[in-house]
């Protein structure tokens, strides 16, 4: 019978499992460069660069996302049921508690950032402190707390420095095409110079799908971990329900953060399947709220 441990190495798994795709197409676009140009080392500038900007971002991410959502210090005296519950949770996971924050927009939203547990924030919105009662505020704070203790910071900025990579790599293949590069007579083997071109041009897609795909993974992953710090999955469960009723979207809304959110800052959107969905940061809200209903049951 399925348990709050089984879910949560599911999504753990699965997880690694996207991570090992994505190395696969990395390695993949490498061979595709090196063997187009017959030049393993052209990808090294490229790499460098990637790494480089992403690490700046990744050091000191919680002063930059907490600046670009223009939170402000969660004052102790103010907020203390918000401080205690937040204490208390971290005691219970074995935590470090984080720097506290409060955005003042009314759209219920929350979320989490850091490279580490000890130097981590989280972050809620006045809306959030408004609609949710005490056990829904409990549930969302372990998600977020469970985002720190499951190191998404790093595993997303590992899939961040990858998808840059794989972009740069295809700008400068492509680029080098146009303009008549490559060491290699194709007419030998046209054939394979098609596949490496189709590939090349085709993987920064495939990169950023994977890359969104890891993001849902890992919601999923913090919503069971949640249930598991707090024992109650119907807390989370009710509040992505209150979370989701809410219409507009918050009033500065970032694409570059959007995936940090417990729910997309942009407001609830109309249900969607197929290929649209895989371009979600986010999975629906509804199933987040039926996978968490079945926790409690099992």
């Amino acid at each position: 019978m399925a348990t709050l441990y089984t879910h949560k190495t599911e999504n753990v798994a699965k997880t690694w499992v996207l991570m090992a795709s994505f190395l696969a197409v990395v390695i993949a676009v490498g061979w595709a460069v090196s063997w187009y140009f017959n030049n393993p080392g052209i990808l090294v500038f490229a790499v460098v660069l990637a790494v480089g900007m992403n690490v700046g971002s990744y050091w000191w991410s919680d002063k930059l996302v907490i600046k670009m959502a223009s939170a402000t210090p969660a004052d102790g005296a103010q907020y203390v049921a918000l401080n205690r519950l937040v204490e208390n949770l971290c005691i219970t996971a074995g935590l470090p508690k984080p720097k506290v924050y409060i955005i003042n927009d009314p759209a219920p939203n929350a979320f989490a950032t850091g490279r580490n547990a000890q130097h981590a924030a989280v972050a809620v919105t006045t809306g959030l402190l408004d609609m949710l009662d005490q056990n829904e505020l409990q549930g969302v704070l372990a998600h977020e707390l469970s985002h720190i203790g499951n190191r998404d910071m790093v595993v997303s900025t590992v899939a961040v420095v990858l998808v840059g990579i794989i972009t740069l790599a295809a700008d400068f293949f492509l680029r080098a095409t146009f303009f008549g590069g490559g060491d290699r007579d194709q007419k030998s083997n046209p054939l394979m110079a098609i596949i490496a071109i189709a590939f090349v041009v085709l993987a920064p897609i495939l990169a950023t799908l994977l890359q969104l795909a890891i993001s849902r993974k890992r919601e999923f992953l913090a919503d069971a971990s949640g249930a598991l710090l707090t024992r109650y999955p119907e807390g989370l469960a009710s509040a992505l329900r209150k979370i989701g009723s809410y219409q507009r979207p918050m009033q500065r809304a970032n694409n570059a953060t959007a995936h940090l959110y417990i729910a997309n800052p942009f407001g609830p959107k109309a249900a969607m399947g197929g290929i649209a969905k895989l371009f979600m940061t986010h999975p629906p809200i509804a199933e987040r709220i039926k996978a968490l209903v079945g926790l409690a049951v099992d």
